[in-house]
């Protein structure tokens, strides 16, 4: 296969496919993942199939235990990907929504109208249910999507890929609205992330390596997060039960995710209370714990932390804490080390909380609740694409207006400018 001029060619059409999404009636695109939802459903057969020559490739092939689980379609999640279907079905249909249209002195109205992007590339690892996740947000959002899987779910994402034909073409919308690639040459990626004549936003999801090489290479914008270094602050002034409950949720709720919290920091005035009963609940759970001078000095089973732990991304059972003097060095502490994803102040007193949420420049920042919420899920956003922690249009969870920009629009009567 020319890898260059296959791309070309799914590059050429998503970009046409574009202009009829973007003039879809609600009704159709609903239309289309409602179709969509009943063609799994009686694929479930070919799907399961398909997934097992993949799942049997991988363990051939060494994959790692983890990444099997992530690959594995079972009928629960097959049960999943149509709910999620139907859920974004039901969702707000943000495209042609008006705002802020205003009188000006001249008579004509100006205002502002949700558009979708255009052409999303979205590169994934691993998980076949990110191939209907990523289409059906696209779709709704009247944009048309170019899909890049891990090679390792080659055959899952072509089985899907075929459902999401059938779910396009019963709504009358052109099937090459959602293109799945059919090859695993990773040389597709870089073409993908090079063709700003073809493609208008690259959505990256999976680990660091992949999402720096991207961000690196791309010549299209790319909507992403490198690391979730996360952050909460107990205060103080906080209430000692919500500050447990909160920094142990935080924490333990999973391990792997992005919005986990990876370093507690704790107000010098309360940290002798409170630190050795967070201690008792992060052993129950088998955290370990790195701890600044401060903190060994009240915990001494915790090891002591480098500078390096400061801005770690564990992604493990793992805990960094530093007492600080107060608010102040608290968010000159979060500034320095965040990677901008999502920060927690706990605290009852209501301008210490407001000024958190002011000074910390982070895409999520919260008062009174863990970090595990910053999600497209919990947000009401129904579902999301990912994370944002740039400072583009889209910042924080990413759901159907993240995927879509403004233009300005202009109501007049004949006016002319004099």
């Amino acid at each position: 296969m020319d890898v260059k001029q296959y791309m070309a060619d799914v590059g050429r059409k998503a970009r046409q496919a574009s202009r009829a999404m973007a003039a879809a009636e609600t009704g159709v695109k609903n239309q289309a993942l409602i179709a969509t939802a009943a063609a799994i459903e009686s694929s479930r057969a070919a799907l399961m199939a398909a997934n097992k020559k993949d799942m049997d490739n991988g363990a051939a092939n060494g994959l790692e235990a983890s990444l099997l689980d992530r690959l594995e379609l079972t009928d629960a999640r097959i049960d999943t990907m149509i709910e999620g279907l139907h859920q974004v079905a039901s969702l707000t249909d943000p495209v042609g929504e008006i705002s802020d249209l205003s009188y000006r002195p001249s008579g004509i109205q100006v205002g502002s109208m949700r558009v979708p992007l255009g052409v999303i590339g979205i590169i994934y690892e691993s998980r076949p249910n990110v191939t209907v996740e990523a289409a059906s947000l696209c779709l709704k959002s009247g944009n048309a999507t170019i899909l890049r899987g891990g090679s390792e779910a080659i055959h899952s994402n072509q089985a899907i890929a075929t459902c999401i034909e059938q779910g396009l073409k019963a709504a009358s919308l052109p099937a090459e609205a959602v293109q799945v690639i059919e090859t695993t040459d990773r040389a597709a990626v870089g073409e993908l992330i090079t063709m700003p004549e073809f493609v208008d936003v690259v959505v990256p999801r999976g680990g660091k390596g992949l999402i720096e090489r991207i961000s690196k290479d791309a010549t299209v914008t790319v909507i992403k997060h490198l690391d979730g270094i996360c952050h909460v602050y107990i205060d103080d002034q906080a209430d000692a039960d919500k500050a447990y409950d909160i920094a142990i949720n935080s924490k333990t709720h999973r391990y792997g995710t992005c919005n986990t919290m990876e370093t507690l920091l704790v107000a010098e005035a309360v940290a002798a209370d409170i630190l050795p009963r967070l201690a008792e609940g992060y052993g129950k759970a088998g955290v370990e714990l790195r701890g600044c001078a401060q903190t060994c000095a009240i915990l001494p089973a915790a090891i002591a932390a480098t500078e390096e732990d400061w801005s770690t991304e564990y992604l493990a059972p793992i805990l960094s804490i530093k007492v600080v003097a107060g608010l102040d060095q608290a968010i000159e502490h979060i500034n320095q080390y965040s990677s901008q994803h999502t920060d927690t102040i706990v605290s009852e007193n209501y301008s210490r909380g407001r000024r958190f949420i002011r000074e910390v420049d982070s895409s999520s920042v919260m008062i009174n609740a863990s970090t595990r919420f910053a999600d497209g899920f919990e947000y009401g956003l129904g579902a999301e694409i990912g994370i944002s922690t740039d400072k583009i249009h889209a910042r924080g969870p990413v759901g159907l207006e993240g995927l879509t920009s403004q233009k300005y629009v202009v109501l007049g009567d004949g006016q002319v400018r004099r």
